[in-house]
């Protein structure tokens, strides 16, 4: 609770900044803010209490996830800087609007309520709708926005039908209650309808196969730091959230509804891996791969009861990964008006550290050793067979392979092209968050307990 308070009030500070006029400090203040931030959340790691009538709930899986949300918001505020330096007099804005997504996040995982659980999920949409047009001048940009503003209202609008047919079969919102009630013998049938509804606006969130369609456009569309907040916080916001609505309502999830799931995840792995090959928009390109990825964190949805921590390690995993992906691509693609492949030529020999960087990031996504994304799967993969699903696990296999082919793609193209354009200049934040990235997603490979031993 103390978190999510802290983070509020750090918001209005950075609004507070801007009508006092000390634009400059705005982002270096909000970094060593979220960094004590981070150090509450930690303090309070371990201890269980809730507050407010438990609407908000503080507990190991949410206070994990909120400290995995405050780093990534840490390192797309670092990166704001630099993307933002044009418009100094909106950095306030946009970075007080990460800032109270991010209070959105938290809200999210922390929940005992569906009450909070809704406000959160807004909070966190309206911000997203907000920085996906920000770019005004930009006609994909505006399209963006409101295509994602359009979907999401329809799917916030099916969360909300699945959150009344809860309460209709339960007469509470509490979750507590929800859980204790949905052991009886007999329940109504618009529970399992209303939790199917919840499922299915999450699907939307997360861009699972077959509501991904708006994912590739409003990815691509979206201001290329926009695009790295959708892809690593507000997916790895969302398959957590799902996780957590699905366990903690102790909604007895059939064969039947663990069938959907397996061919959810078939299908958004496949889809998303075949289309990507297709593409030479990067940000398209990793708006698909994200779609697969999804599918890979769906797994842990067949064992809810234990692959909290490996759902935790894989979206940290992914999220670094995405991080550092993104860091080099807003770099390369700062004066270009798109983010073709071809921007890329050249990379390896004009600034080899961030084709490193790109290089060890996409390696992760595609599950290679040495990166945590191998490790990742690796622990997935043996939970998915030990729970006897061994065909998903072969789709899966085949899927991570099928990967390896449009990553090297770029690969290639940073090592085995000649340059387009000359290059100058090495921005000091984008190589601090490129490396920072990059060495906890390598800590986290070598040393997997660090992160599977906090939810064990």
């Amino acid at each position: 609770m103390n978190t999510l308070i802290a983070i509020i009030g750090l918001g209005v500070l950075c609004l507070v900044f801007e009508i006092l006029n000390l634009r400059k400090g705005i982002v270096p203040v909000t970094i060593i803010g979220l960094l004590a931030v981070l150090g509450l959340n930690i303090s309070e790691f371990g201890s269980t209490e809730s507050y407010y009538g438990n609407m908000i709930v503080v507990s190991k899986f949410s206070t994990a996830f909120s400290s995995l949300f405050i780093v990534l918001t840490i390192f797309l505020v670092a990166l704001g800087h630099n993307f933002y330096e044009n418009h100094q007099n909106k950095i306030s804005d946009y970075i007080a609007i990460k800032v109270f997504l991010l209070s959105g996040a938290v809200a999210m995982v922390s929940f005992g309520n569906l009450a909070m659980f809704f406000l959160g999920i807004e909070v966190l949409s309206i911000s997203l709708y907000v920085l996906a047009a920000s770019d005004r001048l930009n006609l994909k940009s505006n399209e963006a926005g409101m295509k994602y503003f359009l979907m999401g209202s329809f799917a916030s609008g099916i969360l909300l039908f699945g959150i009344c047919l809860v309460y209709g079969a339960m007469g509470s919102f509490d979750v507590t209650e929800i859980s204790e009630l949905s052991q009886s013998a007999e329940l109504p049938i618009w529970f399992p309808i209303g939790i199917a509804l919840l499922t299915v606006g999450m699907f939307f969130k997360i861009a699972a196969v077959p509501f991904h369609f708006w994912a590739p456009d409003v990815y691509e569309g979206s201001p290329a730091l926009t695009t790295a907040l959708m892809s690593t916080l507000a997916k790895v916001v969302a398959m957590a959230t799902l996780y957590k609505l699905l366990s903690v309502m102790n909604a007895d999830i059939s064969e039947a509804y663990k069938m959907v799931i397996v061919a959810v995840s078939m299908a958004s792995m496949t889809v998303g891996n075949i289309m990507a090959l297709k593409q030479t928009n990067v940000k398209r390109m990793l708006a698909f791969s994200g779609i697969s990825h999804a599918g890979f964190m769906l797994m842990t949805l067949l064992s809810l009861t234990t692959s909290a921590s490996s759902l935790l390690y894989y979206t940290t995993a992914y999220a670094l990964s995405g991080i550092a992906a993104f860091s080099v691509i807003l770099y390369v693609c700062k004066n270009q008006h798109n983010e073709d492949i071809t921007n890329f030529h050249g990379l390896g020999k004009t600034h080899p550290f961030l084709a490193a960087v790109l290089t060890a990031s996409l390696l992760s996504m595609a599950g290679i050793p040495i990166f945590a994304g191998f490790f990742a799967k690796l622990v997935l993969f043996t939970q998915t067979i030990e729970n006897g699903y061994i065909a998903l696990v072969i789709v899966a296999v085949i899927n991570s392979i099928i990967s390896v082919g449009y990553y090297f793609k770029l690969i290639l193209a940073m090592y085995t092209k000649e340059s387009n354009e000359e290059r100058t200049g090495k921005p000091f934040l984008i190589y601090a968050v490129a490396f920072t990235a990059i060495a906890l997603n390598i800590i986290i490979g070598m040393f997997p307990s660090l992160v599977l031993d906090l939810l064990g």
